[in-house]
């Protein structure tokens, strides 16, 4: 197929130039995106290889001048290999969608070629944004899913791990939460090993929030933070609320999957707790594209091409992601509920 012009640039086109064009168009910046929770890391090749070290970091006694010095255990690991799933999403400009269609607010003289592929490639940005967040989001409970709702891995079943899981018991007003709290606070410490952290969230659904604010021990609390605002009748404060160490978030994100079915990114009645500013625990990984002039290069978040029909009729405009979310300390992240 021939290569028409790149609308970006008025000069030749080139795979970068156009990769480069829609990974700065405008992003729909969903919650995991807007923290930054998840890294992205590029990488050459097609797979990536996670080390699980079961051992413990532990201090190191003192020893006499000259005497001999204390050994490292050896520790059992496991080693997992992990293909990153192609995401490949294609659209296609016709000669009608440009026919008598100048460029929004303009006097006709720009082109109209460039707004239309504009349009079209930040919806197919957005559409690549969903899906990472719905993909990252899953990555953190430790399993990873694809756009159609099926389990790609688990890294739970992989490493042999177990889940840590808090019921809140918030249908019992006798439940001392702050206790439940704690109890998700200490989890998360203990399974660092080495990780740091800056503080603990929880995102949760609204069910949990509202059950949450409305428990007789934490309402108090949570109508005193209310009222601390200068305009607290101006104000939303139902998003978050800090309480004993957790920092409560309401989340109602929702996606539609491949098949039309529609999911929601925090189940009815739960909530996930993990912690912020680890250093290497959340990282996304990003493959290169399926194309022979991107063998062996970095991998970026999203690759965009251009191609003309031979006959000029159309040009197909051809996305792809190929990323893969990881959760490096699965039991980091704490699954709460309320089963009342």
């Amino acid at each position: 197929m021939t290569i028409t012009r790149n609308p970006f640039d008025a000069g030749g086109y080139s795979l970068a130039e156009m990769t480069q064009a829609i990974n700065i168009l405008p992003n729909l910046y969903t919650r995991l995106g807007q923290m930054g929770l998840f890294q992205f890391e590029g990488v050459t090749q097609r797979s990536v290889i996670i080390e699980q070290a079961e051992g413990v970091l532990s201090l190191l006694p003192s020893q006499p001048w000259g005497g001999p010095a204390t050994v490292g255990g050896r520790e059992r690991r496991s080693m997992r290999s992990f293909a990153l799933p192609h995401i490949p999403h294609d659209d296609v400009i016709t000669a009608a969608d440009v026919q008598g269609q100048p460029a929004l607010g303009s006097t006709g003289q720009a082109d109209p070629l460039a707004e239309v592929m504009t349009r079209k490639l930040a919806l197919m940005r957005r559409k690549h944004a969903a899906t990472r967040e719905y993909m990252e989001m899953n990555a953190l409970r430790g399993v990873v899913k694809d756009g159609a709702g099926l389990t790609l891995y688990d890294y739970f079943a992989e490493f042999g791990l177990a889940r840590i899981s808090v019921d809140f018991l918030l249908g019992t007003a006798g439940t001392n939460v702050q206790a439940k709290c704690r109890e998700v606070l200490r989890a998360v410490e203990e399974e660092l090993k080495g990780e740091s952290m800056t503080g603990v969230t929880a995102l949760v659904s609204p069910e949990f929030f509202d059950k949450l604010i409305g428990h007789p021990k934490v309402e108090e609390a949570y109508k005193y933070y209310a009222s601390s605002g200068a305009q607290p009748l101006r104000q939303d404060v139902r998003r978050s609320f800090p309480f004993a160490g957790l920092l409560f978030e309401e989340y109602v994100g929702s996606v539609t999957l491949a098949g039309g079915a529609s999911e929601r990114l925090v189940p009815a009645q739960e909530g996930t707790a993990f912690p912020l500013g680890t250093m290497d625990t959340f990282r996304t990984y990003g493959a290169p594209a399926d194309l022979l002039e991107a063998v062996n290069t970095i991998g970026q978040p999203i690759y965009a091409r251009q191609l003309l029909d031979p006959k000029g009729r159309w040009i197909d405009l051809m996305t792809e992601a190929n990323i893969l979310p990881v959760n490096k300390r699965p039991r980091l992240a704490v699954r709460i509920l309320t089963s009342n």
